[in-house]
């Protein structure tokens, strides 16, 4: 993709950032490299390669899904400022 320096004035303008000449260019010589870096990188030929969601081949340990601690609504509810009927009562915030 080819980029110009009226281009990053205007992406600059849209997003509402004032750029002085000399920062407009710095800005345009690290987009042109970003840019150049993405078109090596669409360069290669990944056509045999399947997408993967990590870089190394990890997986999860995972645990057997089963309750480890029992109920404790009652302890809770026994130091609550307020309860009514197994309901936690709180200040109104929305008026």
């Amino acid at each position: 993709m080819s980029l110009t320096l009226e281009d990053v004035k205007k992406v600059a303008r849209l997003a509402r950032l004032a750029m002085t000449e000399q920062e407009a260019q710095a800005a345009h010589a690290q987009l042109a490299n970003i840019f150049g870096l993405i078109e090596e990188m669409q360069a290669v030929d990944t056509s045999g390669i399947a997408p993967m969601s990590h870089a190394q081949d990890v997986t999860q340990r995972l645990r057997e899904d089963k309750v480890t601690e029992g109920n404790q609504r009652e302890k809770f509810q026994a130091i609550a400022p307020q309860v009514q009927a197994g309901l936690y009562l709180v200040p109104q915030v929305i008026e």
